[in-house]
């Protein structure tokens, strides 16, 4: 059995990997297990999530040194679950509760500035963020199971080449701003800047949102490749994984643009 690992963080042939360490399996991978380890995984990373907001407002001084700290987890995730397939399952709760503590952090610091400029946001940016999401990701499946949207191999060229644009677009960016050059439309420190570059900006938040959003559909024809093959059951957490990762990347795209807009826009109290 040959599967092409379609998502980014699951290169071509580790997805193979995964599966030839588990052949000895005797049940088969289903899509229910892709979803309930998913789901469980994203449970597990909004508890992280509520339980760093206290933590962020009772030691606001440390809440950087935690940030890093799960950001680091959540980087090192990434190589351990190419180089150790076998560890999928131990390594994407980690890197669930890792990015559930940070988009949680995250989100209060944001929600912090709002409250301070006294903007309202009805629900809160973290609720607006997660109906993003949801919607997002239905709006997705939906695409995918009509076949409007296939995830096959141009589908992913082209969106691997706009990511990578993406990607080069913020190093830039931050190297840029290094130097004293004004990149607000690429930070969150511009996101209350007026006229074209807060336009720029919105703009930009919005296709990197809609990028992160269609690497779902290449999500989804992998787990049903996945099925399709006959792969064994332990491979279900290596494709939560990949799901988990996308997901929380159309999260964070989803705070940024949703704070970028109240700031924008948002009535004041």
């Amino acid at each position: 059995m040959q599967l092409a690992s379609t998502n980014p963080i699951l290169a071509d042939g580790v997805l193979n990997g995964a599966i030839s360490q588990s052949a000895s399996s005797s049940t088969t991978c289903t899509v229910t297990g892709v979803i309930n380890k998913t789901v469980g995984c994203v449970l597990l990373a909004t508890i992280a999530g509520a339980i760093a907001v206290p933590t962020a407002k009772a030691y606001p001084s440390s809440i950087w040194i935690a940030f890093f700290v799960s950001l680091g987890i959540s980087i090192a995730s990434i190589f351990l679950v190419r180089s150790s397939p076998r560890m999928a399952a131990s390594i994407t709760v980690l890197y669930s509760a890792a990015q559930g503590f940070m988009l949680g952090a995250l989100g209060m610091l944001l929600q912090s500035t709002l409250d301070a400029s006294q903007i309202s946001v009805p629900g809160g940016i973290a609720l607006q963020a997660f109906l993003i999401v949801v919607g997002l990701m239905l709006a997705m499946l939906t695409l995918f199971r009509m076949g409007v949207l296939k995830g096959g191999s141009t589908f992913k060229s082209v969106l691997s080449v706009i990511t990578l644009g993406i990607f080069f677009m913020f190093i830039i960016g931050m190297i840029m701003s290094m130097f004293g050059a004004s990149v607000g439309f690429l930070s969150f420190a511009g996101a209350g800047d007026q006229g074209t570059t807060a336009l720029v900006g919105l703009g930009i938040n919005a296709l990197v949102l809609i990028v992160a959003a269609l690497w779902l559909v290449i999500d989804f024809r992998q787990i049903e490749d996945a099925v399709a093959a006959g792969a064994p059951s332990s491979v279900e957490w290596y494709l939560a994984f990949g799901l988990i990762v996308t997901l929380a990347w159309v999260y964070l795209e989803a705070l940024k643009i949703v704070f970028r807009i109240a700031m924008m826009f948002g009535n004041r109290k």
